[in-house]
């Protein structure tokens, strides 16, 4: 059986380079799209062409070819380049010019700020042809452009100035060794290095010891608790690959169409406090938007932002509960509960009066006089100070079986001499102190700590200096001595308004099958499951990128090439 022949490489072909590019492919969608912009008014730098110097590339050609390029995951300047010269779409989309990878690369770094406005301008060119419904609010962790070993946690750093400083008098030890023997004999039979290769070893040692303790020098006065050098702005986070230096970036997902309405790229570790920043660009005053979410958006204060601002919060409940009990500020002012209006809902809101638009999630609204505990006004302007002056008094403290904090640099030492940093702040505002590969290795474990888990935690308030360790003076057969309270307060009876808010669980029983799918395209067929550039200015505008290739894809899926032609024009 013969072969399918093809064309002689040797023949003379009469052809465009229209004719290679099919009549419904994305290339002519997003030609259409850049080249109906405004962008003078997007800030694209070199929008207009200069009457005199060196002719610079059309922006519109770079605009196209980064959007094709982050719809089939080509997405490194240099593999934009090469598809400049290679790939037949790119050479129709931009005329057959061909940039060099710099190039590419400075049009990114210049007008990175102007790229999220543009998703906006897609998204809006598609909200005509569509009918949103809610929206599913979700974060996912994108790899950040820095290595776990350019990744400083406090205890990685109290780790390694510790590993260093055993290994920096092994050194000297050794020297020392070396000096009391007579010949060089007596140092083989021992096993020895040479002088100098421990002189070597010795100042590399001093000098990461240096560094390492400038990193934690300047963590401490900046109130840093990690510190990337690659990408300052990327932060250690927890994903289900494990611990990885990454992005928090969070999108809201429309229900209707699974198009991605806005998104957020931040260097937050949790979800808390997020759901109001993602969602609030969407919302239209003449309509209340509804934003489902999972446990990891429960924040009483947030989701206040939100009913606040005219979305309705639907954040899973925790098991056994049915509703949400969220406390605002009593003020008194007349209100309109038929409007619809950011400024309006929060008067009805702190007025105790339920808004037209949310009596359908919001069941009731009781206006009680509660007691609060009042800071004077001394206390929040003097800072707190230890009634230790040195660190070794305070470890000697500490050695008593006391946990004795350090406000200034915000650590705890702790009765065996260890170092707690701070892990997280609690809800309440308590700073909670911890340190587990300390706790994991210490011999006076049983002493000091006898839960569940491997590692003691120990939670200050802001005015707390000072706590007893039960167990260790039990163990030693002394007796805690009462805490003593430094923070002057006052009482005073104020009035609150009581919100019982229930979300919807139809709603938020289709969370699951919204904001996965956004991310798993980008992630796996867009190839972009990581950053490119650092800090988060310029991840955001990367994201962005993704965002509109994402969005081209499914509005095309949903309404045609035909119709997203006209949309684009």
């Amino acid at each position: 059986m013969r072969y399918v022949k093809g064309l002689d490489r040797d023949q003379v072909m009469m052809c465009s380079l229209d004719s290679f590019v099919d009549k419904e492919s994305d290339a002519r969608l997003i030609d259409a799209f850049v080249d109906s912009l405004d962008l003078e008014n997007l800030e694209i730098i070199k929008s207009c062409a200069a009457s005199e110097g060196r002719p610079a590339y059309d922006p519109r050609s770079m605009l196209k070819l980064y959007i094709y390029g982050a719809e089939h995951g080509i997405r490194s300047s240099r593999k934009l380049a090469e598809a400049c010269r290679l790939n037949v779409e790119v050479r129709w989309m931009t005329g057959a010019v061909t940039p060099d990878f710099r190039t590419i690369s400075d049009f990114r770094k210049n007008n990175i700020n102007s790229l999220k406005k543009i998703f906006h301008e897609f998204d809006k060119r598609i909200a005509s042809a569509v009918e949103f419904g809610f929206v599913s609010v979700d974060g996912s962790k994108l790899r950040a452009n820095n290595s776990k070993d350019n990744n400083f946690t406090s205890h990685k750093l109290d780790d390694r100035i510790q590993w260093l400083d055993a290994h920096i008098d092994e050194y000297l030890r050794q020297m020392d060794a070396i000096d009391s023997m007579e010949t060089a004999e007596e140092m083989e039979l021992e096993g020895m290095l040479s002088r100098e290769k421990i002189e070597q070893r010795l100042q590399e040692a001093q000098a990461r010891l240096e560094k390492y303790k400038q990193y934690r020098d300047y963590m401490e006065e900046n109130g840093l608790s990690q510190m990337s050098i690659t990408d300052a702005d990327s932060r250690l986070m927890k994903s289900k690959n494990g611990f990885q230096v990454s992005y928090n970036v969070q999108t809201a997902v429309d229900s209707e169409t699974h198009l991605i309405r806005d998104f957020n790229a931040t260097n937050q570790v949790t979800d808390h406090g997020l759901l109001a920043p993602t969602a609030a660009d969407i919302r239209n005053e003449d309509e209340i938007l509804h934003a489902v979410a999972d446990r990891g958006y429960e924040n009483h204060e947030d989701m206040i932002k939100c009913l606040e601002d005219g979305i309705i919060p639907h954040v899973i409940l925790p098991d056994g509960k049915d509703i949400y009990e969220l406390e605002l500020e009593y003020v008194e002012s007349e209100c309109d509960p038929a409007s619809t209006k950011g400024e309006d809902l929060a008067k009805c809101l702190h007025a105790g009066e339920i808004p037209d638009a949310y009596k359908d999630v919001i069941k009731s609204a009781e206006i009680k006089e509660v007691r609060r505990k009042i800071k004077e006004a001394d206390e929040e302007s003097s800072p707190i100070r230890s009634p230790y002056g040195t660190e070794e008094e305070m470890m000697a403290r500490a050695s008593e079986g006391y946990f004795v904090r350090d406000p200034e640099r915000n650590l705890v030492y702790c009765p065996a001499g260890q170092i707690l940093r701070q892990k997280c702040i609690k809800k309440n505002g308590n700073i909670r102190y911890a340190n587990k590969a300390a706790c994991r290795r210490c011999p006076f474990r049983n002493k000091c700590y006898k839960g569940k888990n491997e590692w003691k935690e120990v939670d200050f308030g802001k005015d707390t200096l000072e706590k007893p360790c039960r167990d260790w003076l039990k163990a030693e057969g002394k007796q805690a001595a009462a805490e003593k309270k430094t923070s002057k307060a006052r009482f005073e009876t104020i009035k609150i308004v009581l919100l019982k808010l229930r979300p919807d669980r139809e709603k938020m029983s289709q969370r699951l099958c919204l904001s996965e799918h956004p991310f798993g395209t980008i992630k796996h067929s867009m190839n972009a499951d990581y950053f490119l550039l650092n800090g988060l200015e310029k991840v955001t505008g990367e994201f962005a990128l993704s965002a509109i290739a994402y969005n081209l894809k499914r509005s095309r899926n949903l309404l045609g090439f035909k119709k997203m032609m006209n949309l684009m024009i």
